[in-house]
C-alpha cells in the first residue's frame, strides 16, 4: 500500500539512474554557469596582473644582476638614480607578496579604484561649487583631492610611477660606448622598457576593473541573487575568484565557481562569511543550472555536510539566528537524498528546530516543584528574529555602490525625464528585490520538512528518526487543532499540514521499522483526537482545508494495518463518522483533484478499519443506506471508488452479515450482474477484491447468484475464468497476495450452493489447479496486504483448509458422477 494510493495495490518506485542525470545536469550547468562571464573578466584581469609581475620581477633581476651588479660604477648619476627607485619599487612590490594584506593594501589590481558613488560624486560638485566663487587654485585642490580619494591602494599611483620614470629614461644619454660602457644602453632600455609596459599593463588592469561593476551585476541577475546580501556576496565572490586567480594562474579555473566558493565561505571561522554561504547555497539550490553541481560537491564533502547541519542548533540573534534560518532551508533541500549516518547527530539538531514555537508548558500542581526554570524560545522571540532578518534585507535598497549614478537617482526620482530605452536598461542593471520571509519559513515547518524527506529517502533514516525520542511527540504536538503555539491562523496552518505530511509518510513506511514508527505514533495519548477535530472541521471548503483532511484519512489508514490500533480507532466513534462523511458526501463533483482524492482516500481508511472488525463494520452500517450508497458506487463506472466500495462491502458481507435488512441483501444483488462482468476483465488485486466480493454474495444469497449466471448464461465463462486466473497465479505476490484464496472461496460457496457446478468445474480440469496451490504453499497467502515486504491482517482459515473442501466437493461430484454412469 502506498503513501496515496490505493489499498489493493502495492506501488514500487523505480529510482532512475541518478549518476547518469546528474552528469547531464552538471555537465549543462558548467556549459552555462551564472559566474561563467565573471570569471572569464576576471581571468583577463589576472592575465594582465599576471604579466605586469612577470615584468616587474624580470625588471627587478635585470636592475639587480645586471645593472646594479654589472655597471655600477660606470653609471651615470641620473640613471643610477632612476633604476635604484625602480629597483626599490619592485622590491617592495615583490616582498610584500608573502604578506598577502600588505600586498593587497599597496599593489592589488582590485579594488585599485573606489567607487565614490553618486554621494561622493555630488559632494565634488559642491565643492567645486564653493571653490568657483573667496579662488581657482581651491577646484584644483579639490580635484586633486578626488583624484587622491579615488585610488583604493597604491597600484595606479605606482603604475604611474614606472610609466613616468621609464618614460623619462627609456632613451638613455651621455654613454659613448668605450670603457666598458659599450652594452650599458642596450641593457638601461631594457629595464626602462619592462618597466614601462609592466606600469601601462597595471594601468589598463586597474582602468578595466573599474567597469568590474557590469559582470558583477550581470551575475546578481542571473544568479538569482537579490537585494543588498545578493551584491555583497558577489563582491565576497568577485575577491574570491581574484585571488584565486592570482594564487593558482590559470590552472585555478576549475576551482573557482559558486558552489567551491559557498562552500570555503562555510567552512571559514567569521560567522558573516557563514552568513554569506549558506543564504548563497539557498539561492543555487533554487536554480536548474546550480542545483546538481552544489549537490554533488556538499555530498561528496563530509566536512562540509556536518559543519553546515551542525548550525541547525545555533539559536542566538543576529547573523546565528539568520545563518540557522538559511541552514535549515539549504538542509532541507540536501535531506531528500541524504543518509544521516554519515553525519552523526543530524536528528538530534533537527529535532531542535521543532522547539522554536514552543511555550512554556504548565505543570501539574501535584507533579511541579516550581523549581525547574526552562527556557524556552517564544514565539515572539521569533518574530523579532524574523523582523530582524527583514530589517537586515531592508537595508540593501539604495546603499548599492556598483551602478550609483544620476541617471539612476534620476530614474528613480522622476522618470518623465529618462528615456524609454535608458530606463529599460536600468531595469535590467537594478538589483532585484529580495522576496521577504514566509509562513512556511518557520523553523519547526523547515525541521519537519527535513524530517519528512529524510523518511522517503532511506529506510535507514526511519531508524534515526525512531531512536531520537521526543521526535515523534513533537510533531504530533503541531497536530492540534487548535495550537497556542503561535499567533496566526496562517501559521498554525503551515505547521499543522507540515506535521501531518510527515506523519502520513511516517506510517506509511514499509518494514520492522514501520511497524515500529506506527506503534510508536498510534500510542500518543492526543493524537487521535487531534485528528478527529481536523477531519471534523468542515467549515471551509478550501483545497487546503481539504489536503488537511486528506491526509488524516491516509495517517488513519496507515495505522489501522495494526489490529490493536484498528480497535482503538473504533473505540472514538466520531473517527468513523467523519471518515463516513468525507467518503460519502462527494456527490461526485470535485473542482480539483484534492478534493477527488479525500473520499478516495477516506474510503481506503474505512476499509482498513472494516477489515477483520466485526464491531468497527457495525458502526459504518448506522450509517443509513450504506448498503445502497455503496451498491451505487459500484454501479456508476468510476474507477477512483468502485474497489474501494467493492472492499467495504465485502467486509460488510463477511462481518456484518447478520445486521443486513432485506433492503439491504435485495441491494446487494443489484450490484452482482456488475461485479461479475467486471471480473471476467480485471487483472491483479482489482480483480482479487471483485473476485472477493462476488464470494461474500455468493455465500449470503446464493439463489440470486445462481440465477444471475444462469439468466446471463455466463456460467461456463465465469467458471473457466476462475480456472484461468488460478493456473496463472501460481506464484503469489505482495500485489495480491490473496488472489487464489479468494477463487477457492468462490469456488466452494459455488458447488456448496448447487453441486452442478462442481461437475463444471471438473470439466475445466479445476483439480489440477487446485492440486497445484496445494504442492506450492505460499507463506504470503496468509496475508490480506502488504505494505513492502510486510504482510498485514493474517487470514484466519489456512489455505490447506480451503484446498482440502474444494477437493472433497468436487471428488464427491466425480464419484457421483461415475456412479450414475454405471
Amino acid at each position: 500500500m502506498a503513501a496515496d494510493g490505493s489499498v489493493v495495490a502495492e506501488h514500487r518506485i523505480q529510482i532512475p539512474a541518478v549518476a547518469s542525470e546528474t552528469g547531464q545536469a552538471d555537465h549543462k550547468a558548467v556549459a552555462a554557469a551564472p559566474e561563467k562571464w565573471l570569471n572569464y573578466f576576471v581571468r583577463l584581469l589576472a592575465v594582465i596582473e599576471s604579466v605586469g609581475n612577470a615584468l616587474g620581477t624580470l625588471a627587478f633581476t635585470w636592475g639587480t644582476v645586471v645593472l646594479l651588479g654589472g655597471y655600477p660604477s660606470n653609471l651615470i648619476k641620473h640613471d643610477f638614480v632612476f633604476a635604484t627607485a625602480i629597483i626599490f619599487l619592485e622590491a617592495t612590490r615583490i616582498f610584500t607578496r608573502n604578506n598577502m594584506l600588505d600586498y593587497q593594501l599597496f599593489f592589488r589590481t582590485r579594488g585599485a579604484f573606489r567607487p565614490l558613488g553618486w554621494n561622493g560624486l555630488m559632494r565634488a560638485q559642491e565643492l567645486t561649487a564653493h571653490g568657483d566663487s573667496v579662488r581657482p587654485w581651491i577646484i584644483v585642490l579639490d580635484i586633486c583631492a578626488l583624484v587622491i580619494v579615488s585610488f583604493g591602494n597604491l597600484q595606479i599611483p605606482a603604475a604611474i610611477a614606472r610609466v613616468v620614470l621609464a618614460g623619462l629614461c627609456l632613451h638613455p644619454k651621455g654613454y659613448n660606448g668605450q670603457g666598458g660602457t659599450a652594452h650599458i644602453v642596450p641593457s638601461l632600455k631594457i629595464l626602462y622598457g619592462m618597466v614601462l609596459g609592466q606600469g601601462i599593463l597595471y594601468i589598463v588592469a586597474g582602468m578595466l576593473e573599474v567597469f568590474s561593476f557590469i559582470p558583477q551585476r550581470s551575475l546578481i541577475r542571473n544568479g538569482g541573487f537579490t537585494g543588498q546580501w545578493g551584491v555583497e556576496s558577489v563582491n565576497l565572490y568577485y575577491a574570491y575568484a581574484c585571488d584565486k586567480y592570482i594564487e593558482g594562474g590559470l590552472f585555478a579555473s576549475k576551482k573557482i565557481s559558486l558552489s567551491n566558493f559557498a562552500m570555503d565561505s562555510l567552512n571559514s571561522d567569521l560567522s558573516k562569511n557563514q552568513l554569506y554561504a549558506v543564504r548563497m547555497m539557498n539561492t543555487l539550490l533554487q536554480s536548474d543550472l546550480t542545483r546538481a553541481r552544489l549537490l554533488e560537491k556538499l555530498t561528496g564533502s563530509t566536512q562540509t555536510m556536518t559543519r553546515l547541519i551542525s548550525k541547525l542548533d545555533w539559536s542566538s540573534r543576529h547573523h546565528r539566528a539568520t545563518i540557522r534560518l538559511y541552514a535549515a532551508k539549504v538542509t532541507a533541500e540536501l535531506a531528500k537524498n541524504l543518509r544521516v549516518v554519515t553525519v552523526p547527530g543530524t536528528l538530534q539538531l533537527v529535532s531542535t528546530l521543532l522547539d522554536a514555537d514552543g511555550k512554556p508548558k504548565r505543570g501539574h500542581p501535584l507533579l511541579d516543584t516550581g523549581d525547574d526554570q526552562d527556557h524556552f524560545v517564544d514565539i515572539a522571540d521569533r518574530q523579532d528574529k524574523k523582523h530582524d532578518i527583514a530589517g537586515d534585507q531592508e537595508q540593501t535598497g539604495d546603499t548599492d555602490n556598483l551602478l550609483e549614478t544620476p541617471t539612476r537617482s534620476m530614474h528613480i526620482n522622476d522618470q518623465r525625464y529618462i528615456p524609454r530605452i535608458w530606463q529599460r536598461i536600468l531595469e535590467y542593471w537594478s538589483i532585484p528585490k529580495e522576496q521577504p520571509l514566509t509562513d512556511h519559513d518557520l523553523l519547526p515547518a523547515l525541521g519537519m520538512s527535513i524530517i519528512h524527506s529524510l523518511a522517503g529517502c532511506d529506510q535507514n533514516n526511519c531508524v534515526e528518526i525512531d531512536r531520537v525520542s521526543d521526535l515523534i511527540p513533537k510533531i504530533i504536538g503541531f497536530t492540534s487543532f487548535r495550537s497556542a503555539m503561535v499567533n496566526s491562523e496562517a501559521q498554525r496552518k503551515v505547521l499543522l499540514k507540515s506535521s501531518l505530511k510527515v506523519l502520513q509518510r511516517l506510517t506509511s513506511i514499509e518494514g520492522e521499522i514501520g511497524i515500529t514508527l506506527r506503534y510508536k505514533i498510534s500510542k500518543h495519548p492526543f493524537l487521535l483526537r487531534n485528528l478527529a477535530e481536523i477531519l471534523g472541521d468542515s467549515s471551509s471548503s478550501s483545497n487546503n482545508n481539504q489536503e488537511l483532511r486528506r491526509l488524516v484519512a491516509a495517517i488513519l489508514r496507515n495505522l489501522a494495518i495494526d489490529r490493536d490500533t484498528r480497535q482503538e480507532i473504533g473505540q472514538m466513534k466520531m473517527l468513523i463518522t467523519r471518515l463516513l462523511k468525507a467518503f460519502l458526501d462527494s456527490n461526485g463533483s470535485f473542482s480539483s483533484d484534492v478534493d477527488c482524492l479525500l473520499p478516495k482516500v477516506a474510503g481506503q481508511a474505512l476499509v482498513m478499519l472494516s477489515s477483520e472488525n466485526s464491531h468497527n463494520c457495525f458502526v459504518m452500517l448506522k450509517e443509513p443506506d450504506f448498503v445502497n450508497k455503496l451498491k451505487n458506487m459500484i454501479l456508476i463506472h468510476d474507477d477512483k471508488y468502485i474497489y474501494v466500495a467493492a472492499s467495504l462491502l465485502r467486509n460488510m458481507c463477511l462481518h456484518a452479515q447478520h445486521e443486513f435488512t432485506e433492503s439491504d441483501l435485495k441491494e446487494l444483488s443489484h450490484t452482482l450482474r456488475e461485479v461479475l462482468e467486471r471480473i471476467m476483465d480485471a487483472e491483479g488485486a482489482e480483480r482479487e477484491i471483485l473476485i472477493g466480493l462476488s464470494s461474500q454474495i455468493c455465500k449470503l444469497i446464493p439463489e440470486e447468484f445462481a440465477q444471475q449466471l444462469e439468466h446471463g448464461q455466463i456460467k461456463r465463462r465465469f467458471i473457466k475464468r476462475l480456472v484461468d486466473a488460478l493456473n496463472a497465479n501460481m506464484k503469489p505476490s505482495a500485489h495480491c497476495p490473496g488472489i487464489r484464496r479468494v477463487i477457492l472461496e468462490q469456488s466452494i460457496y459455488m458447488m456448496e450452493c448447487n453441486s452442478r457446478y462442481a461437475k463444471c468445474f471438473n470439466e475445466f480440469r479445476m483439480m489440477d489447479a487446485v492440486s497445484m496451490v496445494e504442492e506450492t504453499p505460499s507463506r504470503a497467502e496468509k496475508y490480506m496486504f502488504f505494505l513492502g515486504d510486510m504482510g498485514f491482517m493474517e487470514c484466519k482459515t489456512a489455505l490447506s483448509a480451503l484446498v482440502d473442501r474444494a477437493k472433497e466437493l468436487m471428488s464427491r461430484q466425480w464419484l457421483h458422477d461415475i456412479n450414475s454412469a454405471n
